[in-house]
């Protein structure tokens, strides 16, 4: 396995192009495609999209009849024919073709020497600025069958999947501008049929805003698709009698936007991506209402004609031309992150809010320790009492300090505590603790430095099962603090303990969004009196503080034993949103994370804390992830109520995870030993 190759990893290397067009010079337009037809080559494109019409220009009216023209044209197709022969790269070029008694508006796909199909356009606009009917026959009907081009016989209509059979999943489609802007575009279908990847050669005059409304609509049918889509519209040369033309070039997958060109260039332009093709078929895997949508039209699904081509693609490392998010829960951009930040904290506040009004009122009973999840649980509960009317006098917080509590991190939950105004109690569990571990007759009690997984449970288990009891006492209901990657890693004590609450407001919220929406909190004085003591809370690295310091050492550390949660969380979603295997995870971790100064970081980010992880630590820290994620299933299974809160998913077993507790990571774990180098 080339672990090195974006192909080997499932990616597909695809351009959307526009050029320079030189009008009614098919020679000259066959000549710009073929230089950039070798600059995409060179580039290691599987496929690469031209505009509509490319090789007359879209605005040539009238001379789209003449015998000149169209013979011009045929020419410069098998110029193009001919270029292809030593190119690796799929080209689908816009032409107007003779088929029958009639022009057709058509994409012409050549690769290696061989025209390899052509699909008309189905649907041809004629109002406003448009009269394509009074030169072109709509391409609609023409399914099923053949045309002779640049002296091959190939297939002919709108019916056409292109499947390569050496990059998998690589299956294309094409159609032309208009077909789009209809209520049902070839592409749904040819998607239903197994499409992934729709490209759309586009001629699009522009007017003011049409910009934006091609991008809803790439947008919107790259997500319904559940594909990536491919759009290039003709720019530069064409004719500006009545109108004008911006070059627009983008490509989506369903739904995210992975590239476009400037508009209105100066010469040609290449958006150049690589398309995940393993998203996108996990994706259609997993939302199933996709094949049920193709049973609904399987009359018309069914007439799909697939295309057989090979791609022969390179070996090696070529690089990952997209963009690769250090944070998948947490966006790079300003605006995304503040929206973000906004539903996350109002979808736990609303949800605990309608949990204490569902169950008769009862008050917020919360563990608090200075660090980051249990200060953000108290400001949702806190929050929550503000929406209800509520004092916040009806929030008891109780700091328990342990065996190793340090004055500092008690010192944040004292003084969050006071500033938020709600009923702040201290309760020392380390007589407790030390009772229950002499009755264990644990080492400790016989004065032994023996700070093992039990001389960490006892604290941690004392400390929610002092929680129920004041609970039951005060008539309250226990919030649980733990999060989204605390349950994945299984970094939580099970039954009483962190694991269990009677409600889990962090349960959906992922440790690397946690400070973000903390930040958020503070910039949007939802709380201004606690702004001092949250800024400082925002820079403690995260510890259990469960085992006791010895002179010259450093405190207890999570991320020494489960790992940086960096990279935690970045496997995390790409294991359970995608179902993504090791290797990729990998992949895309090493390019997200070998460079600090690479690529952007989320808003707020502090400098110090902009790392890199080489492979190795990657590869190391992954099979942490594998073997903790399968063993601690049993913890997941019985998780309390709490609200969902990333499109990603939750832990729940009740939602997005289901799985047996006895499962093993074996498979998972010999892929990495297998196929993911150490450098």
């Amino acid at each position: 396995m080339d672990f090195y190759s974006a192909y080997a990893q499932g990616f597909a290397r695809i351009a959307a192009v526009t050029v320079p067009v030189h009008l009614a010079d098919p020679a000259a337009n066959a000549a710009e495609v073929i230089e950039q037809a070798r600059a995409c080559h060179d580039d290691s494109v599987a496929v690469a999209v031209f505009p509509e019409l490319g090789l007359t220009g879209y605005s040539v009216d009238d001379l789209f009849l003449q015998d000149t023209l169209l013979a011009a044209v045929e020419e410069a197709i098998a110029d193009i024919v001919a270029a292809s022969a030593d190119l690796m790269t799929m080209l689908v070029i816009g032409a107007p073709v003779v088929h029958g008694t009639r022009v057709f508006n058509c994409a012409v796909v050549v690769q290696r020497g061989s025209v390899l199909g052509v699909a008309p356009k189905s649907y041809l606009p004629n109002y406003r600025e448009f009269y394509e009917r009074r030169w072109f026959a709509p391409g609609d009907d023409r399914e099923l069958e053949w045309i002779t081009v640049a002296g091959q016989e190939v297939r002919f209509g709108p019916d056409l999947i292109f499947r390569c059979l050496d990059v998998p999943g690589l299956d294309l489609h094409v159609e032309v501008c208009e077909d789009l802007w209809v209520p049902v575009p070839p592409s749904a279908e040819a998607a239903l049929a197994g499409a992934t990847v729709l490209a759309n050669l586009s001629g699009s005059p522009i007017t003011i805003a049409r910009a934006e409304d091609r991008r809803l609509l790439v947008r919107s049918a790259s997500a319904r698709c559940a594909a990536a889509y491919v759009y290039a519209a003709a720019g530069q040369g064409e004719s500006t009698t009545d109108l004008s033309w911006d070059g627009q070039t983008m490509v989506y997958e369903c739904g995210s936007l992975l590239g476009e060109s400037e508009r209105f260039p100066d010469g040609p332009r290449r958006t150049v991506v690589d398309v995940d093709l393993d998203l996108i078929r996990q994706e259609r895997m997993r939302q199933v209402t996709f094949d049920d949508n193709r049973r609904t039209h399987h009359e018309r699904v069914n007439r799909f004609r697939t295309v057989e081509w090979e791609l022969e693609p390179p070996v090696g490392d070529i690089g990952l031309m997209r963009k690769v998010d250090r944070f998948p829960f947490v966006p790079d951009d300003p605006e995304r992150l503040e929206l973000d930040c906004y539903e996350a904290y109002n979808i736990q506040v609303s949800g605990l809010e309608q949990r204490l009004t569902a169950i008769g009122a009862p008050k917020a009973v919360i563990g608090v320790s200075g660090g980051l999840d249990s200060t953000h649980a108290l400001i949702v509960a806190c929050k929550a009492m503000d929406r209800l009317g509520r004092p916040r006098s009806d929030v008891l917080a109780f700091t328990m300090p342990g065996f190793a509590t340090g004055s500092t991190t008690k010192s944040y939950a004292t003084r969050l505590s006071q500033a938020l105004g709600v009923t702040f109690e201290e309760l020392d569990i380390r007589p407790a603790a030390e009772q229950m571990l002499a009755d264990m007759g644990h080492p400790y009690s016989e004065g032994e430095k023996v700070y093992d997984v039990t001389f960490e449970n006892v604290q941690a288990g004392l400390r929610y099962d002092y929680l129920f009891r004041l609970a039951n006492q005060r008539g309250g209901i226990v919030v649980g603090t733990g999060d989204l990657s605390e349950l994945a890693l299984g970094w939580c004590t099970y039954g009483v303990g962190d694991q269990m609450s009677h409600y889990s407001v962090n349960a959906g919220v992922p440790k690397t969004l946690v400070q973000h929406l903390i930040r958020w909190v503070i910039s949007h004085g939802e709380l201004e009196e606690a702004n001092e003591v949250l800024a400082e809370i925002l820079e403690q690295e995260i510890t259990p503080e469960l085992i006791p310091v010895e002179e010259g050492q450093r405190p207890q550390a999570t991320q020494d034993t489960v790992g940086p949660y960096n990279l935690q969380d970045f496997t995390l979603a790409l294991v359970v949103r995608h179902g993504f295997r090791p290797r990729k995870v990998a992949f895309l971790a090493w390019h997200a994370w070998q460079d600090a100064a690479a690529g952007e970081w989320p808003p707020g980010f502090p400098e110090d804390a902009r790392v890199a992880y080489s492979l190795e630590e990657v590869r190391t820290w992954l099979q942490v992830f594998v073997k903790r994620f399968f063993a601690n299933q049993f913890k997941r299974s019985a998780l309390p109520n709490g609200p969902k809160v990333s499109p990603s998913g939750t832990m729940s077993p009740r939602g997005d995870w289901r799985m047996p507790s006895d499962a093993k990571g074996t498979a998972w774990l010999a892929e990495i030993e297998r196929d993911v180098p150490t450098s």
